[in-house]
């Protein structure tokens, strides 16, 4: 039996979902280093641990300096995660490689640290996302290098040795395509052949997507009961309970994201549901569509999960354009565009609607900067998410940016394109910039 196009297409939206979609413990940046620690640490037979030498591109090191690590006790640093994971991680675990960490295991990391056994540098020339860690241990030295995607281990040495056939090296798991192969399948697709697979999902991928909202929601609601991290969303429920805030779609939206990043960025020990290799996109990209449902009494649980799959391909339609990880704050304008999308969709929006809705939101957040993953995350990226919804409410009563005005396109697809051309070519300063800011205030 042959494959229609209708299969071809599907089989393809599937395969992009679940490979970038993946849960993860805690900051997928500390993450990294620490599953590219355990990768490491797991091929030598002595566990005394002598020295850990950890390099990385200056984004992940951006993004893993300052955010709490799970299990840590509200700690943070490179040192202290790759130590955490090479003491007590199990690369099994992949990105949720904390989990297996107890508090002798923080102990023990610690201990390394204070002894000065742990190290930390920048290759400030390698292009893309890379960790490479050097564990000795036994007079033996053993290496793992990630690249590409936060848990794409891509190689593994013993003493210089190669371990080629090691299954460590198989990364996320045994997909039939890769994100590269995908990536320029997924920038040729329209806005309405997006929309159209989102329509199309079937019951495994339904299935899969709401897996990812339960596991986001979660978060959430530990967010608005805790107040952890920054306590955004907490906050604003209590703003909202005296009366200071009045709760609508727009504030919701905010609301749920900021309170699941909250979590996340506070070291929560509880998984999100990433999206192309950040849990607070996938927070951003999902949660305020589950806050709008809540106000539009969508009683069509399927109708909830169709939006979010149509936001989580926006988003990584716009992240396959502007780069996997840079100075473009991705959970914001990606996944926010994602969230507008996914909204405007929600509530019966046309595509030219939801092509609309993405526009005003670019236009909205396109500058909005990454200065590293942290606590304060939940307020950028909880603002960004109430301008989705905002975004998608506008366009419904056809208030939609011009394409005259700045980087707006013609069509979504052409602003998106020109959103991903100012990062790559207009922004290419900033990290550095802001990077040198950071490692200045840690002097």
């Amino acid at each position: 039996m042959g494959f229609t196009l209708k299969d071809i297409l599907h089989n393809k939206a599937r395969h992009l979902l679940h490979i970038e979609t993946d849960p993860g413990l805690g900051c997928t940046e500390p993450a990294a280093i620490g599953l590219c620690a355990a990768a490491a640490a797991a091929l030598l037979e002595e566990t005394d641990i002598e020295s850990i030498e950890v390099t990385t591109d200056p984004n992940i090191y951006k993004n893993a300096m300052g955010v709490m690590i799970p299990a840590s006790g509200g700690q943070s640093g490179i040192p202290l995660a790759a130590a955490m994971g090479a003491v007590s991680g199990n690369p099994k675990d992949g990105l949720q490689v904390f989990r297996t960490v107890d508090k002798q295991g923080v102990q023990k990391a610690e201990s390394l640290l204070k002894n000065g056994k742990v190290s930390a540098g920048i290759e400030e020339e390698h292009d893309g996302l890379y960790v490479k860690t050097v564990v000795k241990a036994g007079g033996h030295t053993a290496e793992a290098v990630i690249t590409g995607r936060h848990d794409h281990i891509e190689s593994l040495s013993m003493d210089g040795s190669f371990q080629r056939d090691h299954p460590a090296l198989t990364g996320s798991g045994s997909e039939e395509l890769s994100v590269e192969d995908l990536e320029p399948w997924l920038i040729s697709l329209s806005l309405e052949e997006m929309v159209y697979l989102s329509d199309g999902l079937n019951r495994d991928g339904a299935a899969y997507i709401q897996r990812g909202i339960d596991l986001n929601m979660s978060l959430v609601r530990y967010g608005l009961s805790h107040g952890p991290g920054l306590g955004v969303g907490k906050t604003q429920q209590s703003l909202l309970r005296q009366g200071l805030l009045k709760n609508d779609m727009v504030l919701a939206g905010g609301m749920f994201a900021a309170a699941g990043i909250d979590s996340r960025m506070g070291g929560v020990m509880l998984p999100a549901m990433t999206l192309a290799g950040s849990g607070n996109q996938g927070i951003a990209a999902g949660t305020p569509i589950v806050a709008a449902s809540e106000f539009a009494t969508v009683d069509d649980k399927e109708l909830l999960i169709k939006s979010v799959a149509l936001s989580y391909l926006v988003t990584c339609y716009i992240k396959t354009l502007a780069g996997r990880i840079g100075p473009l704050c991705g959970s914001a304008v990606a996944g926010g565009a994602g969230a507008a999308a996914g909204v405007t969709y929600l509530l019966g929006g046309t595509v030219e609607k939801i092509g609309g809705a993405i526009k005003n939101h670019i236009e909205n957040t396109a500058t909005l900067l990454c200065d590293g993953a942290k606590t304060s995350c939940a307020l950028k990226v909880g603002e960004a998410a109430s301008s989705g919804v905002k975004s998608a409410l506008m366009a419904l009563q056809g208030t939609v940016v011009k394409p005259v005005d700045g980087i707006i396109g013609q069509s979504p697809e052409e602003t998106m394109g020109n959103l991903g051309k100012l990062v790559r070519s207009g922004l290419g300063g900033m990290d550095p910039a802001i990077l040198n800011i950071m490692l200045t205030k840690c002097l």
